[in-house]
């Protein structure tokens, strides 16, 4: 099933595109073709209870499981800002001691997502502070695994 899964993640979304790079190494500019990635094609991770977790995910992030033939739909997130940022280990908190990742989900009400959640026994903490880049919440999964919900500035 695993090679299934790789091949359906491949196939749908880690797609490349040109683009143009300016330096050769020796300081001089030169053109080439450069590859960059679209977006984020599947987000894999190890969990004791794979059926189980991927029902929670479904059910309270509205996050489909993976589809089980290519005619089942999997979930198509909504094009807007992605960020992939490598931290070092002890960061300022930023994810928990002892995991090595954090999801984060682009939420269009946070209040109401977050009360939404709470409603089904799931503890979410509001950051108190309003960003210039949105507002966020952090929750963890069954597991443990540490999930950010985050409300971008929508711009005026």
């Amino acid at each position: 099933m695993l090679k299934s899964v790789l091949k359906l993640a491949m196939m749908l979304g880690f797609a490349i595109t040109p683009a143009l790079a300016l330096a050769d190494g020796h300081g001089e500019e030169t053109k080439m073709e450069r590859h960059t990635a679209l977006g984020i094609g599947g987000f894999f991770f190890v969990a004791d209870d794979a059926a189980a977790l991927s029902q929670w995910y479904e059910r309270h992030l509205g996050i489909n499981p993976v589809p089980q033939s290519y005619d089942d739909v999997p979930w198509v997130q909504e094009a807007g800002p992605t960020i992939v940022a490598p931290f070092p280990k002890g960061a300022d908190g930023m994810i928990p001691q002892g995991k090595n990742w954090m999801l984060n989900l682009r939420v269009a009400d946070l209040d109401g997502f977050a009360e939404q959640l709470r409603s089904e026994g799931i503890e979410v903490t509001i950051d108190a502070e309003s960003y210039p880049n949105g507002r966020f919440a952090t929750l963890a999964d069954p597991e443990g695994n540490p999930i950010q919900l985050w409300e971008p500035v929508v711009p005026q």
